[in-house]
Order: C-alpha cells, then structure tokens, then sequence
C-alpha cells in the first residue's frame, strides 16, 4: 500500500538536481513513492533523474513529451499518484531527513483534509523561518475562516503547494489540480479553492522543507511576460470566489490581495521595458473589472502611496476589448471574468 506520495517536477535544475535526491534518498521507506516529473529540461536534468529512478527507492521517473510548466507538471505527478495522502517538492529545493515520515504521521494524527506547514527560506547562506499566517496550531479548524480577515495577511497568501500535506479525498473531489495554463501564480486559485470547499484543516510547526531563493531561473527572478499570469491567476480567485455562498464575506479579501499583488508588481523593478507597460495596461482592466463598491473599499484600507498608485491606473485609458465580460456575483456586483468560464484572458 503507498500510503504517500510525494510529487515533485524538474526543469533544467542540474545545479541542484542532486541534492535534491539525496534529501529524498534520506526520507525513503516502505510506503513512499517519490514521482519525479522531467518537464522536458535540457540541460542535463533527466539524465540525473534517470539514475535516480534506479537508486533511489521509490522513485518513479515520469517523462513528459512537452514542457508544460510547473501547474502541468505538479497535475502529470497527481495523474499517477497512488498515495492515501500527497504532497510537493520543487525540483531546487529540498527536505530534512525523515520529514516526510513525521508530515505523515502528523496528518495521520489530526486526520484532516489537508496540513499546512512553516518551512525554511535559503538564500544563499542565510536562512530565515517562513510562518504559516495562522494562529491556531495542531488543532482541526474550518479552513474557510483561516481566509479572513480580509486586512490581515493569512493562510490563503501562504500559497505554497510544498508547505504541507493532502488527503487522498482532496484528489477525488477534484480540488488538487493546479489551473492548467498558468506560468506563474498557480498555487493562488490553488489554495484559495482548498480553503474554500475542503472540510478541515490544520497548520503543524514542522520544520523539514528547505526553500531555494534566488535562483536565477527561477521565474520569481525573471521579467519576462510570463510573470503577468499573476493576472489571470488572481481573476480566476475573484470569479470563483465570488460564485461562493458567502461572497460577501469573503470577496473583500481577494478583491484586496488582488490589489496589493498588482502593487508588488509595479513597484518590482525587475520588468523589461515593453512588459512593464504591458503590466500597467493588463492592471488598470484588472482593476475595472473589479466590483466598485468592494475596489474603494480595498483602496481606502491601504497606505497613502499604494493607493496612489492604484487610483492613477485605476483613471489610465482602457481600450474595451481590454475589460472583459463581466460575470455576476449572487448579489448582483460585477466581477472579472469571461463567459466561457475561464479567467483572466485580457
């Protein structure tokens, strides 16, 4: 019986590919399966996993045809799991040993639908603790109410798919798979519909996951047009958000996030010319699309310069074909969205 899965995609990591097999290599036992996803890397990447999948026990080496990106290859590896509870790994980073026996029984013992964990941020030889944003710690809670307050940094803007464990049940209701599509920013919708429709969870002071910053290919360090997805990965958390029961308890908190994570964008720096402008006119419809009531209400809530700078691209001209079908929400508010159903498409 495979009582955990653990899947974890690679795309042209050779620097760091083998301390990563180690890591997992140390938390090997009866019961483990490691799914190592080769995105179609090029640079020596499954050359390595192909030797791993012969030393390292458990491995299976899942080769995909065509690189799809992270969202597409965490969705190969939950294709082939066969474990009662999954988890993640990044192909650059790397655990403790006998932290994946310790996650598991951990989630064996509170019997929850998914865990949340703290982890370890590296870069380069600095290392700093990443707290989940949560209060409560080792008790079974409503993962709903961890969404709130909408003022406050909480679980939801914990995003990282690797910082904790799933339920096998969690796969079977069809909440694990990321969006397809998505470059960046695929764990937001993520972990918003886990928050939203799971039955429970709970977050674990466990330490074990060692967080690679800095990487140079890594796409949280590259401008390039595919970091502008944080678009439609945050349109498709407004649309479906506010299909909810309670969206008016809880779109405030996304129309908010929303908001601050356009900020972070335009203040980075780190754009190419021509995509920073592509980022303040894919922002400003972002921002019309928004509901009014809810946008004023996330702009007074903010500090004097980040509203500035949002109310100014909130006046920037938008072409129409630029703003897209608007859906509704239950009460009547538009919101972002497309009639296809798909979010985002600007």
């Amino acid at each position: 019986m495979v009582e955990l899965s653990v899947i974890v995609p690679f795309y042209n990591v050779r620097p760091f590919v083998t301390e990563t097999l180690r890591s997992l290599r140390a938390n090997a036992r009866a019961g483990t399966e490691f799914l190592l996803v080769d995105d179609c890397s090029t640079d020596g990447t499954r050359e390595v996993l192909e030797r791993a999948e012969r030393d390292v026990p458990g491995a299976v080496l899942l080769r995909r045809e065509r690189n799809g990106g992270l969202a597409t290859a965490r969705n190969t590896g939950l294709d082939h799991a066969r474990g009662e509870y999954l988890t993640f790994l990044d192909g650059d980073d790397w655990v403790a040993p006998d932290y994946f026996s310790e996650l598991h029984g951990k989630a064996v013992e509170l019997d929850c639908d998914f865990l949340r964990t703290d982890h370890v941020s590296c870069t380069a030889r600095a290392r700093t603790i990443g707290r989940v944003p949560h209060g409560g710690r080792g008790t079974p809670q409503n993962p709903r109410e961890a969404i709130l307050p909408a003022g406050r940094s909480t679980s939801v803007d914990y995003a990282f798919a690797w910082a904790g464990i799933y339920h096998r049940r969690l796969l079977d209701a069809g909440l694990l798979r990321f969006p397809p599509g998505l470059r960046t920013a695929e764990d937001r919708p993520w972990i918003w519909r886990l928050h939203r429709e799971a039955s429970s969870f709970a977050v674990v002071g466990l330490l074990g996951v060692f967080y690679r910053r800095g990487v140079a290919s890594s796409l949280t360090q590259i401008g390039d047009v595919r970091q502008l997805d944080f678009i439609r990965a945050f349109d498709q958390v407004v649309e479906e958000t506010a299909r909810d029961a309670e969206a008016d308890r809880l779109l405030p908190k996304a129309v908010r996030t929303y908001c601050a994570i356009i900020v972070h964008h335009l203040t980075s720096g780190r754009f190419e010319p021509q995509v920073a402008r592509e980022l303040r006119t894919l922002s400003a419809a972002a921002l019309r699309r928004l509901p009014r009531d809810l946008l004023d209400e996330a702009l007074d809530s903010m500090d004097g310069d980040r509203a500035a700078r949002l109310r100014a691209l909130r006046r920037r001209p938008v072409r129409a074909r630029e703003v897209t079908q608007v859906a509704t929400a239950p009460d009547g508010r538009g919101v972002g969205g497309h009639g296809n159903g798909e979010a985002g498409i600007g």
